[in-house]
This record gives C-alpha cells, structure tokens and sequence, in this order.
C-alpha cells in the first residue's frame, strides 16, 4: 500500500551523530514487505543501562511481555525490532517465536538470547512466519556494514509516511553528551506510557534508576501528551539506552545539578518525536495543539484537552477548516471534570471566540476562518476551576484515516 508524505512532514531527516557504544544494522527479511529494510538490529555496549516504559494494554503483544522481563532483569545485550506483524494475540506460538528471534539477535550479536530485548508492529492476531528470519540470520550477510540512523527508522516503519529522528547535545560537568533517537507511528496513537515504538540512546554516563525515573517522569509531557486517534497500542514501547562513554562522572540522583541541561535536551528530544508521530497521522492535514487552564488539576486538565482532542465531531470541523467553537463546549462538558460554564472562555490562536458562558463580543467569523486555513492551529481552553493546566497534541480526522485503515490489511 503506497502512502502519499504528510503535509505536516518536516523538510528532511535531520543529521544525527554516531553514540559511543551502540552499533546498528538494518535488513530486509520479505516477510511483509519488499524492497525495504523491515528489521532493525542493535548491539549495546557491555556497560550501557536501559530504561522502558510499555503499554498498559491489557492485551500486550508477546514482544512486549518479553522486554518487560529484560527490563526487569538489567539485560543490556541489544534489540531486535520487526515490522509488518506485531506478533499479538498470537497465543503460546507467539511467546516461543520471540524467544526464537531473540535466539536469532543472539547469535548475530554474540549475546545471551535473554539480554536482547524484541520489538514488533503491524498487523494484529496473524501468527508470525519464522522462514524469512531465520534465513536472514542464517546468513548474517547484512552485518557486513553499519546502518544509518536514517534506515533504522525505515526499518521501524508500517503506515508512517516518512522517518522520524531527532538529536540533541547538551554539557554534563564541561563534558559533550549526544542524544539520538528514532520513533515510528502513525495509528492507533493514544499512549498510555509512551508512543507506538521509540528508541533513544545517548553517550551519558548515568545510572539504570535514575535513567528509568527520566524517562517515566518526561513521558507524562511528550509522548503520553499526544493522540491520533484515540486508540492505545498493544505494542507500545519505549527505550532508553545510556552507554556511559561520555566522560564526565557518573550521575545517580535526580538533584544533580549537573543533569538539568541533559534532561531538558532530552525532553526536548522527546517531545520533538512525539510531534513527529502527531505530524504523521494517518490522513492528518492539521497539526493541533489543545492547551487547557483553570482545571481543578493537571490530571483534570488532560482528561478535558483529551476529550477536546480526542472528539470526532471537533477533529472532522478542524478538518473542514469549520470554527465550530460549539464543539469544543461540548467536549469540555462531556469529560466529567469539573467545568464553570459562564467562566468558560475558548481561544482559536490570537482569536478570542467565547468567554463568560457566550459568544466573545468581538466574535469576527471571517477573521476566524482565514486562520482556520493554518496547518498549524491551537486551541486554548479555561474552564475557569482551579490551577490546572495541561497541553495535548493531536490532528484532524480526514477521509484518509478511513481509506489508510479500511485496506490495512489487504
């Protein structure tokens, strides 16, 4: 199935920097797709640390059960990912197959088979055929020579319509640090830990808990920040990978003053990929960002920004370029939190459309709908309750969603 690039893509993939201590190689195995690389392999140095965050799905893919079980034991050894068939609901036969593939990564990478840590996306509930990759290792001829960062976000992808990296540098202690990192995702966006698949690896030298705590704590505002689709992954994963070459010495306790330029960089990282998936929704032509005030809390402002983001009848206005602003009352009524209707004031960028329970005085519908012609629109919401505030990102819903999801499998 070809996909047309989204409106909202960036321009290029940007220039990312080799990180001490992680070797990548990328293949193409045929299992699903042709003539394009559908398998990443990465090898850890011995000394890096890896943090995870996974789906809360209750019905995980069997790659998913199997990282939380590295994760769970420090394994460091590698990662190997696979695109076309997320190996879900697949019952016993999908738990021997990842530990078969992991068997496979293993033997390429000379590690043991439970410190390689298995990723998978596509389709759900189609047994995995095992031929294709075990011929690919067989022959191992595609570790011959490294792979870009470029093709390894290739190798990621199913329905996205470009590759998604990102980089950062910061200073830790006068020492230089990297940040690389790549993401897939297009549908069946609605995180509830991360986003459908990331990788981020850095040189840092820090510590696995303190690593586990930033990637927790940064994927509250960035990936668990965005919806396509309302739809929560089965396979949802994140990885953060520190190899500790850098030389600076080694950070083990979130007060280190020496580690707020590296987790602000690697927020920054973070959030720019989450808003590359957004940016890449299956038939998107908006970019939108839902920013909620005046909520009795955070939690309450993201349940509101989400019911706006999330609604269908909001999403296809936005799509028509229609300022509906009614349907943002209803979204902000049907959330549950706590909302003062005749406090309620409603912002389309610059342009104030309600306040006090009605429509703004100043309500210029022409004005309002040459910026509605934007790709880029926000929304500011103060529900007039408390001190909560919350940012969501999202996009519009277009017949394309129907069309991209109606063939999936075909």
């Amino acid at each position: 199935m070809y996909l047309k690039r989204s409106p909202l893509a960036p321009d290029q993939f940007p220039v990312m920097p080799d990180i001490a201590g992680v070797q990548i190689w990328t293949a193409e195995s045929g299992a699903k797709y042709k003539n394009r690389p559908d398998v990443l392999l990465v090898k850890f140095g011995q000394d890096a640390n890896v943090a995870g965050v996974f789906t809360k799905s209750t019905t995980p893919g069997a790659p998913v059960e199997w990282s939380r079980e590295c994760l769970a034991r420090y394994a460091n050894g590698g990662l190997l990912v696979s695109a076309g068939n997320a190996n879900v609901f697949t019952g016993r036969k999908g738990a021997r197959d990842v530990v078969k593939m992991a068997g496979f990564a293993a033997r390429a990478l000379n590690r043991m088979p439970e410190d390689v840590y298995i990723c998978a996306t596509g389709v759900i509930g189609e047994p995995l055929d095992l031929g294709p990759f075990e011929k690919l290792f067989a022959r191992n001829s595609f570790m011959r020579s490294h792979a870009s960062w470029a093709q390894a976000a290739q190798a990621i992808c199913t329905t996205d319509t470009y590759t998604k990296g990102a980089t950062q540098t910061c200073q830790i202690d006068g020492a230089s640090v990297s940040i690389c990192g790549i993401a897939k995702g297009s549908g069946m966006i609605a995180p509830d830990m991360a986003t459908m698949l990331s990788f981020i690896f850095t040189d840092a030298n820090i510590s696995r808990t303190l690593l586990q705590s930033l990637l927790a704590d940064l994927c509250a505002t960035s990936f668990n920040a965005i919806t396509v689709d309302s739809d929560t992954s089965t396979s949802d994963t994140v990885l953060l990978v520190a190899t500790n070459k850098a030389s600076h010495e080694p950070i083990d306790h979130i007060a280190d003053p020496q580690l707020a330029g590296f987790k602000q960089a690697l927020h920054k990282l973070m959030l720019d990929l989450a808003h590359q998936v957004v940016r890449d929704g299956e038939g998107a032509s908006k970019f939108i960002a839902v920013h909620v005030s005046g909520a009795q809390n955070e939690k309450a402002a993201k349940t509101i920004a989400l019911s706006i983001a999330n609604s269908p009848l909001v999403k296809t206005a936005l799509a028509g370029e229609d300022a509906n602003w009614g349907r943002i009352v209803m979204a902000v009524g049907k959330s549950g939190e706590k909302a003062e209707r005749d406090k309620l004031t409603i912002h389309f960028g610059p342009h104030l459309v309600a306040s006090h329970g009605f429509r703004a005085p100043g309500y210029d519908e022409d004005k309002l709908s040459v910026y509605m012609q934007n790709p880029e629109l926000e929304i500011r919401v103060d529900v007039g309750v408390g001190p909560g505030e919350f940012t969501v990102w999202g996009c519009d819903l277009t017949h394309g969603y129907i069309d991209i999801n109606a063939d999936y499998r075909s």
